[in-house]
């Protein structure tokens, strides 16, 4: 910078060295003294140059300062400033440009800190989300979107969303928002390998100051266990209507029957009252499995957590296995080691009693039902094993469902809600324990459930 400065003083010298020459050859005719005239031209000379002097130092070295700054903050440099710039003009100029950068940094700054939270947000959203230009160009995708579709985000970006969306659905979607400048509802049916899967899409046209469409913004949400539930909702509804009309017509037709006169038939009479009994018992048991079903399936179920004794458990117990199983000739083991834990006792009976029960339901005359009760590892282990009908492999992931039964036929004629085992679930993962299966058609079926020896919310 110095050595410029310098190179432009000693050019601007010669110039006024030339010029005062100039005017020495001029004014050289009229005046005698020569040394007069050579001093006169060397104090112009000085003058001029501490003029000179002056207006570089004040004026030019500044503003070449403020041009070199001016330029780094238009190639987004917003941290450069001028320094050493404090008289004048030049100096309230130089402090303006200063709050300018000053200014321009605190704006770009929290741009970047917005558009990083945006990002974020973008990023980590439950919901797919798709920005769409009007020409038809992908802008935006984030990460769920392209995880929901088995892609990746640059697969998407920089295409025309008709060759890189494959479902024609939402293509159809985004093309009637295009068309029709309004937003967008539907609902995209995915079938894949595995289990069906539902979309909500909700596509919204963006519009500029001129309410000229500039594109659209998709938004999609995995409704998929929104479906599972409404569908199974409907299934419950289905089911209870199914089971009571099933008792409630079997009670009023006899009902009917014996109040046209059949009840003057002292044997008659007492067979249709046996038959009104049973289906009257049969609702009340479905009424207090439904009852037990829905406490389980609140948030938080109500347990009274204490030290649990199975072996004392399973003595109170065996008066009534011992009875059932007799009732169908089943053969009873049981080995019942003394294991000791912290759970709910009366539901822990309540998955005990439906386990059996569900054994010796399906369990033929003479087969063999086998209790084990032990610890395993930090658990306390449950295991029901007979040699009953068994159950398909395909429907072993159904088992648990509310009325889903193996053996319709079998299980109402043995009085069976068909709500048991979705029961037994639900105390154990209030228990947080763990359930498991093994069966085999026409050999039987284990059912095996672990419950942790220290319950989490202690004693």
């Amino acid at each position: 910078m110095q050595l410029y400065f310098l190179g432009r003083m000693f050019r601007f010298s010669l110039i006024v060295i030339a010029i005062l020459i100039a005017a020495g050859i001029i004014l050289f005719p009229y005046i005698e003294n020569i040394a007069i005239l050579m001093a006169a031209l060397f104090f112009v000379y000085f003058a001029f140059m501490l003029v000179l002097y002056y207006m570089i130092e004040i004026y030019i070295k500044p503003m070449t300062k403020i041009t070199k700054t001016v330029d780094q903050l238009l190639e987004g440099n917003y941290h450069a400033r001028t320094q050493g710039v404090i008289k004048g003009k030049v100096g309230e100029l130089s402090d303006k440009i200063n709050q300018l950068a000053r200014h321009l940094s605190e704006i770009t700054l929290q741009e970047q800190i917005q558009s990083e939270q945006l990002s974020t947000v973008i990023e980590n959203s439950e919901s797919g989300l798709v920005l769409i230009d009007e020409k038809g160009y992908i802008h935006l995708v984030n990460r769920k979107f392209a995880s929901m579709f088995g892609k990746e985000v640059k697969d998407y970006i920089g295409y025309l969303y008709y060759d890189v969306i494959d479902n024609e659905q939402m293509q159809t979607t985004v093309q009637e928002t295009f068309l029709s400048g309004q937003r967008v509802k539907d609902v995209v049916t995915m079938d894949g390998d595995g289990p069906k899967k539902y979309y909500e899409i909700i596509a919204a046209p963006i519009f500029n100051e001129l309410n000229m469409l500039k594109g659209i913004v998709l938004v999609i949400y995995d409704i998929t266990e929104l479906k599972q539930v409404e569908t199974m909702r409907k299934d419950f509804v289905a089911n209870v209507s199914h089971e009571l009309k099933t008792p409630v017509t079997s009670i009023r037709g006899f009902a009917e029957t014996l109040l046209d006169g059949a009840h003057e038939d002292v044997e008659t009479r007492k067979h249709f009252l046996e038959i009104i009994f049973k289906e009257s018992k049969r609702i009340q048991h479905l009424i207090e499995d439904l009852l037990i079903l829905s406490k389980m399936e609140k948030d938080e179920p109500q347990m009274v957590i204490t030290e649990v004794h199975l072996d004392h458990l399973l003595e109170e117990m065996m008066p009534m296995f011992k009875q059932r199983a007799e009732e169908k000739h089943i053969q009873l083991e049981v080995r019942n080691d003394k294991v000791v834990f912290e759970a709910d006792e009366d539901k822990v009976k309540q998955i005990l009693l439906n386990l059996f029960t569900n054994a010796v339901n399906y369990t033929p005359e003479n087969g063999k039902v086998a209790i084990t009760l032990k610890q395993v590892d930090e658990f306390a282990l449950i295991e029901v094993k007979d040699t009953g009908i068994g159950i398909e492999k395909e429907a072993l992931p159904r088992i648990f469902e509310r009325f889903y039964r193996v053996d319709k036929d079998r299980s109402r004629m043995t009085g069976g809600t068909g709500l048991g085992l979705a029961i037994v679930k639900h105390i154990v993962e209030a228990h947080q324990g763990k359930i498991e299966v093994a069966s085999e058609v026409n050999k039987g079926s284990t059912f095996s459930v672990y419950l942790p020896l220290k319950h989490p919310s202690g004693t």
